[in-house]
């Protein structure tokens, strides 16, 4: 180890740990924001499962990333028995990604998820093939699933788009789309309508 590796070793750190803090606090922010039911930091960082789930996941996905398989397969368990949360240390997540109440969701291995998503209780990102290959689903920035809904296979919610509760996609569902029902059907928005207000029209598919 080199006089120069020993120098820049407490940066690297320090930048780590800054990062993580700016994760944790953009984190519970987002958190705070989608949550009428809080209003404080505190409590959400304390009794927040699906927070809990989603910080034990960036543990466990470092670890999968520098193929430390086993140690990151057994925290995401751990983290599942703790929360009610499943999600494979594969999975990627994006920034300001919240699942409210927690309980129940599963999001697999190749799935992909992007920035502001949010999830409720009981979605899962699942897949549609046994093989080795790209099979669970990838969400765009500011997606948000409805509660009990199933979202399986290698297809594309665009960004914006939204997924009513209890509703099965399985396949890709536009931007600034809405999709409903058994088997889920894709509803454009009218020029200029939120997606997520539209949802209001029905509340009862939302959440």
């Amino acid at each position: 180890m080199t006089l120069l590796t020993l120098v820049r070793a407490p940066r690297r750190a320090a930048g780590v740990l800054g990062r993580a803090v700016a994760t944790v606090r953009d984190d519970l922010d987002a958190a705070v924001a989608r949550d009428p039911a809080t209003d404080s930091r505190v409590e959400m960082a304390l009794a927040s499962p699906g927070l809990h789930a989603i910080w034990t996941h960036r543990v466990s996905h470092a670890l999968w990333g520098r193929g430390h398989r086993l140690p990151a397969r057994l925290l995401s368990q751990a983290a599942r028995a703790a929360t009610g949360v499943e999600i494979h240390p594969g999975a990627t997540l994006g920034r300001r990604f919240f699942i409210d109440h927690g309980m129940g969701v599963v999001i697999g291995e190749t799935a992909e998820v992007g920035d502001d998503v949010m999830l409720y209780h009981g979605v899962t990102l699942g897949g549609r093939s046994m093989e080795p290959v790209k099979r669970h689903p990838t969400l765009g920035d500011g997606v948000t699933v409805g509660a009990g809904a199933k979202v399986l296979g290698n297809i594309v919610l665009g960004h914006g788009a939204q997924v009513g509760a209890n509703a099965v996609v399985t396949k890709d569902v536009p931007a600034m789309c809405v999709a409903t029902g058994v088997p889920a059907k894709v509803r454009a928005c009218e020029p200029g309508v939120d997606p997520q207000h539209a949802l209001y029209d029905e509340p009862a598919l939302w959440i």
